[in-house]
């Protein structure tokens, strides 16, 4: 079997530079898959020289990690843009159209224009500016990477202060993705504020309270249980 190659992070940055585009933005999302909270989407620009070293996915970072990080890259960025969908405009618009949109939003709000952008797996289609979407963009460029680092600890810090609102739900635990002990607590206390009604949990529980409550509420202590909603 021959070795698995291992590629710098940056490959696509420095490619990218030694064809004459010197200011790369990547950017990503956190929150796609979540019931409750923000979608979060993230642009940065790396500065040439960044070390790189240990940056990977966000979800291949230890909090301790992802919050080194941020602070590394809020430091020496060239540029950085943050912007957030909050449940209603995602059940409004749609799960998809929405992040569309948030990932345009993050590029157009860098202070600096970026000369390219890279994206990870949406291609962003009505921007105007060359860009390029990568499958497992945030595993292989450094600037996506450092984008979901970005979007991700905003994120978790949203929602560690939502959970002082509705702490019943343990927001700061699972972040408000869809968990046996997060579906457990919508049976038991009905969705909160900040819950995306559009989606297919929280509609059975709106069309099927019953159905739901024995589906997934359970005592405490006791997981819930974890059927195919499909």
């Amino acid at each position: 079997m021959a070795p698995r190659v291992v590629r710098d992070i940056d490959l696509y940055e420095r490619r990218l530079r030694a064809e004459g585009f010197r200011l790369v933005a990547g950017v990503d999302e956190a929150g796609r898959g979540a019931l409750a909270g923000p979608l979060v989407a993230a642009a940065v620009i790396l500065p040439d020289g960044f070390v790189v070293q240990g940056l990977k996915d966000s979800k291949e970072l230890t909090a301790p990690q992802r919050d080194r990080w941020f602070e590394r890259i809020r430091a020496q960025a060239v540029a950085i843009a943050v912007c957030r969908a909050f449940p209603r405009r995602i059940d409004h618009r749609g799960l998809h159209v929405s992040n569309l949109k948030l990932l345009r939003q993050a590029v157009d709000r860098l202070e600096v224009r970026p000369d390219f952008v890279l994206s990870d797996g949406f291609r962003l289609r009505t921007i105007k500016l060359p860009n390029l979407s990568i499958k497992k963009g945030d595993a292989v460029c450094a600037s996506v990477a450092a984008a979901s680092v970005v979007a991700k600890v905003t994120r978790d810090r949203i929602m560690e202060r939502y959970h002082r609102r509705f702490p019943e739900y343990g927001f700061d635990q699972h972040r408000g993705y869809g968990t046996a002990e997060h579906r457990a607590a919508i049976a038991r206390y009905g969705p909160s504020p900040i819950h995306r009604l559009s989606f297919k949990g929280l509609k059975m529980y709106a069309e099927e309270p019953g159905r739901y409550e024995a589906l997934y509420g359970a005592p405490a202590g006791e997981p819930a249980m974890e059927v195919d909603e499909a």
